[in-house]
């Protein structure tokens, strides 16, 4: 009984589909709409967002958090070190994400839940 609901169903979305127009055009001599350009999107703090690959990346402003410290520590003893320390890239709370930039080109990422930090892979 349940298949048979279940077929029913479906039969009834897909002739529901064809009452509905078609909204692509079907001639081909139909004129074309003008493209809009949009304003380029802006992040948090105002700035244009980067675009790579036609994906928009938003720089995260650095945030120093409770386990700053901690995570750079971490990072110190996998030999990164250098740029602004541990910043904050999530929300303030009893989970933390943080970033920090090493001076070899590599990122060192860690998570702290309530004060208890581990590194990301």
């Amino acid at each position: 009984m349940k298949r048979m609901a279940v077929l029913l169903a479906g039969a009834l979305a897909l002739s529901a589909c064809s009452n509905f127009p078609s909204y692509i055009a079907s001639r081909d001599d139909a004129p074309l709409a003008p493209v809009r350009r949009s304003a380029p999107a802006l992040g948090a703090d105002g700035q244009p967002l980067l675009m790579v690959d036609g994906v928009a990346i938003e720089r995260v402003p650095f945030r120093s958090g409770v386990s700053s410290a901690t995570v750079e520590k971490m990072a110190l003893q996998r030999q990164c070190k250098g740029g602004l320390g541990a910043g904050l890239v999530s929300e303030k709370g009893p989970v933390e994400v943080y970033r920090m930039a090493c001076d070899n080109g590599q990122v060192f990422m860690a998570r702290c839940e309530m004060r208890q930090c581990a590194p990301l892979k």
